[in-house]
């Protein structure tokens, strides 16, 4: 293949450019932002699962506590009840009274009992409703994290992708003037090598594979017409002559 030397220049413009593009990209995948915001969510996840299970014990033990309390009301009022007939004369009957005194006491115990059952509840309800203001704060904390990531992230990814379209922009601009078949070349070129597709030959050296031409190779490179379209004895890239090129 045969192309101007000038052309096959500008094919290192693209190149670089491609260059720069994939930087680009690599750069927009790799923002440590991305990871920051994977940690934090999955972070806010356990706390959230840690919040709805302190929220459903708070809400269990408010019924819990709710029933007990009920459950002393009751006995308390039969209590008063019990105490009122005693009190009345209305029983007369030593055994009654005697039976009527047994349920009383019997009726304070209980009470105290379901009263003991009420303080413990309401201790572990206590516990729950400060375990739910605590990871309700830091399940706040955690979300403005991400807010703020999600922002830092987003405004370097616009920043990127502007400067990815000016490339872009430019590189279609350049490839523009290269003849058809050589872009061709480099593009298959670029695809197989992994994303170098025109290597500058520079003080006898392919700086696409950083190997130095031998001597013959360095001859069959000084013989060749400059409209010659090189490659690399080495990587097979398209080695472009220069100025520089050491011959």
């Amino acid at each position: 293949m045969n192309a101007a030397p000038a052309d096959q220049i500008r094919l290192l413009e693209v190149q670089a450019l491609d260059v720069r593009l994939s930087q680009l990209s690599h750069k927009r995948t790799s923002l440590p932002e991305h990871a920051e915001i994977d940690a934090l969510t999955s972070d806010l996840a356990q706390l959230r699962d840690l919040l709805v299970a302190s929220q459903t014990e708070e809400s269990d033990t408010t019924r819990e506590q709710t029933k007990a309390e009920q459950d002393v009301d009751q006995v308390r009022q039969r209590a008063v009840r019990d105490q009122q007939r005693l009190d009345s004369g209305a029983v007369s009957s030593p055994k009654d009274l005697e039976s009527l005194q047994r349920e009383i006491t019997s009726l304070a115990k209980r009470q105290g009992d379901l009263e003991d059952v009420v303080l413990e509840i309401m201790e572990r309800r206590e516990s729950a409703q400060e375990r739910v203001a605590e990871l309700t704060e830091r399940v706040s904390a955690v979300q403005a994290k991400v807010d703020d990531a999600i922002v830092r992230r987003d405004t370097a990814t616009r920043e990127l992708d502007a400067e990815a379209a000016t490339v872009a922009k430019d590189r279609e601009v350049v490839a523009g003037a290269v003849p058809a078949d050589l872009l061709k070349l480099y593009d298959k070129l670029r695809a197989q090598q992994g994303g170098v597709g025109a290597a500058r030959l520079h003080q006898r050296r392919c700086e696409g594979c950083r190997l130095e031409l031998n001597i013959t190779e360095v001859n069959d490179v000084k013989a060749a017409s400059p409209d010659t379209v090189l490659r690399c004895e080495n990587c097979h890239r398209i080695l472009v002559r220069t100025p520089d090129s050491g011959l």
